[in-house]
């Protein structure tokens, strides 16, 4: 049994520019915790997420599954951090989905495949901790 982690934030801004927030390298940086991202954003393309996380160079890996433009991104992730080895199995899906609201966008982001509830949890802590980052920087 797995489980999966879910965020979401509404941002006071049109969908288009929560989409560029979320596929531009640059911006990406800002609210992601320092993390580089490298990626055409193109179906069966690799993507990478780089920076460091408590002094500890990282580089996560996954690849492009689909990209719905501007609703739907969804890519697998894997981090070496988690010790685990690099196999199909120990990836993660994210899928970030984006709905117009009256006062701009929703963002949804799941992460499954979570081993355990505290997995999922930490998942879900984290990912909410990035997407207010995100409505911070898109809101200005």
């Amino acid at each position: 049994m797995t489980f999966t982690a879910t965020a979401e934030v509404d941002v006071n801004a049109p969908i288009q520019r929560v989409w560029q927030a979320l596929t531009d390298p640059e911006i990406v940086k800002k609210y992601f915790f320092g993390t580089r991202v490298d990626t055409d954003w193109k179906p069966g393309s690799p993507i990478t997420w780089s920076g460091e996380y408590d002094g500890t160079a990282y580089e996560d890996k996954g690849s492009v599954i689909d990209v719905q433009e501007p609703h739907l991104l969804r890519v697998t992730h894997f981090s070496p951090m988690t010790g685990l080895p690099d196999k199909p199995e120990n990836y993660h899906t994210l899928t970030y989905e984006l709905t117009s609201t009256n006062s701009g966008t929703r963002v949804k982001l799941s992460q499954d495949n979570n081993a355990s509830p505290d997995e999922s949890n930490r998942a879900e802590a984290n990912w909410t901790s990035m997407l207010s980052g995100l409505k911070k920087t898109v809101e200005g």
